[in-house]
């Protein structure tokens, strides 16, 4: 093992050793290397005759550059098409990092780590995987999961996908099952691996206030009897609440410094939360406990976490982050987000109404919806893989079929007057199939 992997690895037993039980093969040897990138930031700070340690272009100073691209963006050569740091931009991370206490107020008085800066949440999830899966482990998902993890997790990672039903007989999270299932799995393993989606791709649920505080309450459980859990909050959809009552803060934010055995990793960012999909611009955040200075913990952490994002993309998209780094700063950003979100809130409310139509009973059911980008309906008298072929080769409309039953139908990107067209259109399809 590198002593620089060593180090890291002592730094975090000597904080919190349970954390270093749940790290993975891979995440016990990760470090972050004291090569190019840390000696060209030596050398930034102290060469000041020649610097020629990072492998980009420069002419008087300045990175070259050729008009055919800079024509295209509004920032500074040095802002736009340098590399970034493999952390992410400093301040960007600091100013991510005050947001996510303004967003979840139950942070307060609550030590988390710095944000590192992730090309969205794949890149995130795909860490996450590097870091603290191993061949064998158990993920634990409800069964109306986004079909990626499966490809992340299990098909690179070689873990074990374990599902319960997220919804009950009454149409609410499945609290019984989740904590059946975990308890069940817990017997098995020393270390469980729980992540959560809310709003859920792709139902667009998220739990009750009451619910939320349940499932805290079954993981805090789970950890007192004494098994290793990694809790993933996956809040790629955060803040697309549309009703009262719902839990608007990421549960990162009641998991966080909650148990030695319990670690909380946030993966965000402003794919959705700022409407901004391409830029690809996440970040990973982690929580835990100790009875000593969590600080040492989490630089290790960041430092592991580095590690993992240099030996794949080495850094995040540079331009990205100082587009987005400059829109939170901006006077009206918060003012235009509301005005989007209000968009959606629109849409979701309109497919409510539509859907109340009686005309639909017998045709569907609808599966709770009440944030994010999506709802589910359950198709009762036709294939609805078969559903989804005919309405897009014959009524020009796309679906994604989840399996023989279900369809995912994304409300975010249909007008609030189509809606209503939308559904007439599937049912009339399923009335072509079943004559």
């Amino acid at each position: 093992m590198d002593p620089l992997a060593q180090e890291l690895n002592n730094a975090i037993m000597d904080t919190n050793p349970h954390i270093y039980q749940m790290l993975s093969e891979v995440g016990k040897n990760l470090f972050f290397p004291k090569g190019i990138l840390h000696q060209s930031a030596e050398a930034r700070e102290k060469a000041h005759r020649y610097n020629a340690t990072i492998g980009m272009a420069t002419h008087n100073g300045r990175p070259m550059s050729i008009a055919s691209v800079m024509k295209w963006i509004n920032l500074d050569a040095e802002k736009a098409i340098t590399y970034a740091p493999a952390f992410g931009i400093p301040e960007l991370r600091s100013v991510w990092k005050k947001y996510l206490y303004q967003k979840n107020p139950s942070l307060r008085e609550k030590k988390i780590s710095l944000p590192l800066v992730t090309h969205a949440l794949t890149h995130g999830l795909s860490i996450v995987a590097d870091m603290w899966v191993n061949p064998g482990d158990i993920i634990v998902l409800p069964d109306k999961m986004w079909g990626n993890y499966r490809l992340i997790f299990s098909i690179r990672r070689g873990a074990e996908i374990t599902n319960y039903p997220l919804f009950d007989q009454e149409n609410k999270f499945n609290l019984k099952e989740f904590e059946k299932t975990l308890k069940d799995q817990a017997q098995k393993k020393e270390k469980l691996i729980v992540i959560l989606n809310f709003p859920n791709n792709p139902t667009g649920y998220s739990p009750t206030i009451p619910e939320a505080k349940e499932i805290k309450n079954i993981l805090l459980n789970i950890a007192e009897m004494g098994t290793n859990l990694i809790v993933v909050l996956d809040d790629a959809y955060f803040g697309l609440v549309y009703e009262q009552g719902i839990l608007e803060e990421s549960l990162f934010a009641h998991l966080a410094n909650e148990h030695q055995r319990l670690l909380a990793i946030k993966l965000d960012g402003a794919t959705k939360e700022d409407f901004a999909w391409g830029l690809r611009v996440g970040f990973i955040t982690y929580a835990t406990l100790s009875q000593k200075d969590i600080t040492p913990l989490y630089e290790a952490l960041e430092k592991k976490t580095g590690g993992a994002i240099r030996g794949t993309i080495s850094n995040a998209n540079h331009l990205g982050q100082e587009i987005l780094l400059n829109a939170l700063k901006a006077p009206d950003y918060k003012k235009e987000k509301e005005t989007k979100f209000n968009m959606l809130k629109e849409r979701a409310n309109e497919v409510k109404k539509v859907l109340a139509n009686m005309d639909y009973k017998n045709a569907w059911s609808v599966y709770p919806f009440n944030s994010g980008y999506f709802m589910c309906i359950k198709v009762k008298t036709v294939n609805a893989e078969k559903l989804r072929k005919h309405l897009l080769n014959n009524y020009g409309i796309g679906l994604i079929s989840l399996n023989n039953t279900d369809l995912r139908i994304a409300f975010s990107c249909i007008e609030k007057d189509n809606i209503a067209i939308l559904f007439k259109t599937i049912l009339k399809g399923i009335r072509d199939l079943e004559k």
